[in-house]
């Protein structure tokens, strides 16, 4: 291969592809919330990864810090090939955006549709140093309005990410072996499900450290868990919401993985998952929250029509606390779908 065409192929866009197999689906053949999103995260670990060894100085590994929101357009089934493509939109001196878009293709027909948009945030770590966050080398704009949007956007996921942070300390109750018979039906406490996972060498980077794709698709697992548990249909994942990494797991850590039902609205439920690690290998054990996000899920019918959700039965007060605030991220969102529908419109 030519210089010129290596140096165009580390700086263009990031695109793999992989047919979906049995064991991507549930047991409707639709493709797991959970595998779209580790395919999502690995393309823009290999971009970011990329982008931040094109020039000579210290080597890194780019680590996930935020997923924006994902909506799920289109759900992919066995059988079909899924095609991701990644492209670096913006950076800061020690972050990369990347959008991410996937494709679903019919391998006997050639037809494609899109199935997910996703935008991530990648801080660079050395490989010598995992504490250390490199300099990120700048990329080439079109013109100063696309860098300045990209600016906004930065610090409109960094404040986010604060706020995130600071309301951090809410702790989920461990749900292993629950006695569901004496819980009432469609409660929170019915349908909370917790899930441990011993974090091995095959989750981990090269620093040894979880991949953020792995822990989004146990974070899923669970969210689906607690949605199927709460309607008793199919399910599938229709959005997630702004997931933030806030420190990062270590090989060798137990992560429990916790779920409980936020909100319903007649045809969607959010879940609300949460990860803890505890630390058992090192001189220092503790226990700290790692991750956290909202899941939106949908039930389905047989032929995959939507069907009505059983309304949420809230008991205590925290539980109709956070119902209210379940339902005002849903407006928010519903309200944002109807302008751009109405801008999509006029054009």
């Amino acid at each position: 291969m030519r210089p010129t065409a290596i140096r165009r192929f580390l700086e263009g866009p990031h695109i793999h592809a992989r047919i979906m197999r049995p064991d991507d689906a549930n047991i409707a053949g639709n493709v797991h919330g959970g595998t779209i999103l580790k395919m999502i995260e690995e393309a823009g670990a290999i971009i970011s990864t990329r982008h931040c060894n094109s020039k000579s100085g210290e080597k890194c590994v780019a680590a996930l810090a935020r997923v924006e929101r994902t909506d799920f357009l289109s759900p992919m089934c066995i059988g079909e090939v899924g095609h991701v493509s990644a492209e670096i939109t913006y950076t800061s001196k020690h972050s990369v955006e990347v959008q991410v878009n996937v494709l679903a293709e019919n391998i006997l027909t050639g037809a494609k549709r899109l199935t997910n948009r996703a935008t991530l945030w990648y801080v660079p770590l050395s490989l010598t140093n995992v504490d250390k966050v490199t300099e990120v080398p700048p990329i080439q704009y079109e013109n100063e309005g696309e860098e300045e949007e990209g600016k906004k956007r930065y610090e409109n996921q960094k404040l986010d990410r604060l706020e995130t942070k600071l309301r951090n300390g809410d702790n989920i109750i461990t749900v292993i072996n629950p006695d569901r018979q004496n819980k009432e039906p469609y409660t929170v406490g019915y349908s909370q499900s917790s899930l441990i996972h011993l974090v091995g060498p095959s989750d981990c980077t090269l620093h040894g450290y979880v991949h953020g794709g792995v822990t989004m698709k146990l974070m899923d697992e669970v969210a689906g868990i607690v949605a199927a548990r709460h309607c008793k249909t199919n399910i599938v994942t229709a959005s997630v919401d702004a997931i933030n990494f806030h420190r990062k797991i270590q090989k060798g850590c137990i992560i429990t993985i916790s779920g409980r039902m936020t909100f319903t609205s007649n045809k969607s439920m959010e879940i609300e998952v949460f990860v803890d690690a505890d630390t058992l290998v090192g001189d220092t054990q503790e226990r700290y929250r790692a991750v956290s996000a909202y899941f939106t899920y949908v039930s389905l019918s047989k032929d995959l029509k939507p069907l009505p959700v059983p309304q949420l039965v809230l008991e205590a007060e925290d539980e109709k606390k956070r119902f209210e605030e379940g339902k005002g991220r849903y407006l928010q969102t519903k309200a944002k779908r109807q302008t751009q529908s109405q801008s999509l419109t006029q054009q």
